[in-house]
């Protein structure tokens, strides 16, 4: 099932909180980017295990630019909830974490793309060609089973595969950033079949690049 959730991660100089609130307005773009810069970004980004949302949230700009940032990411995330079958969408900060579970891309073990995983991912660079002012950042992750050089191997050819895949349908490849990680940042218990499958999974990270930072902080003066 799809699942849609607006992250407002507020920093302190002591702690992080992060909250969910609905969708809509800019308002949380301006809060979000004000509050946080690139170093709390990575500071929540270790703390969690989840590189992806550091990202997103390091590459905050903040201000009127972040509201006018937050609402283009607004309405891309909302298409893509929309439009794409199991896959988790996430806005955080000023852009969105989409997280695809492995055994909805690939068959066990392969790093090749399951037909329908296609289908899916034609439809996500549908949006992705739409909303063409972003980087991404495509990341693999698997569960513990195994070994870790095999895994880290694993989880890169799985994230080299959604790219390869992306670029087939006219996104442009340089708005790439490929990783892997193998099982060094588990979101779930590995000694649990769940678990195990939660941690097997591909995020893609979408951030507004330097053009649409720029157009941003010229509508903000």
């Amino acid at each position: 099932m799809k699942r849609f959730c607006s992250l407002l991660l507020v920093v302190s100089v002591s702690a992080a909180m992060v909250g969910c609130a609905s969708l809509g307005g800019t308002e949380k773009g301006a809060i979000t980017g004000a509050a946080i810069g690139g170093a709390a970004g990575a500071i929540i980004g270790h703390q969690s295990g989840n590189t992806a949302a550091g990202a997103i949230i390091g590459a905050a700009v903040g201000g009127a630019a972040g509201a006018y940032i937050g609402n283009y990411m607004d309405k891309q995330a909302a298409e893509i909830q929309r439009d794409i079958e199991g896959a988790r969408v996430e806005r955080i900060g000023e852009g969105i974490k989409i997280t695809f579970d492995s055994g909805i891309l690939f068959d066990v073990n392969k790093s090749d793309l399951r037909p329908e995983a296609q289908t899916n991912l034609a439809d996500l660079a549908t949006i992705l060609n739409k909303y063409s002012d972003t980087n991404i950042l495509i990341e693999g992750h698997t569960d513990a089973t195994g070994s870790e050089d095999y895994n880290l191997d694993l989880s890169k050819r799985r994230a080299q595969s959604v790219a390869n895949y992306l670029s087939l349908q006219q996104v442009i490849a340089t708005r790439f950033t490929i990783m892997g990680y193998g099982e060094t940042q588990p979101i779930a218990d590995n000694e649990t079949a769940e678990g195990r499958q939660a941690n097997r999974r591909v995020e893609i990270a979408i951030m507004a690049n330097d053009k649409l930072k720029k157009q941003a902080e010229k509508q903000a003066g």
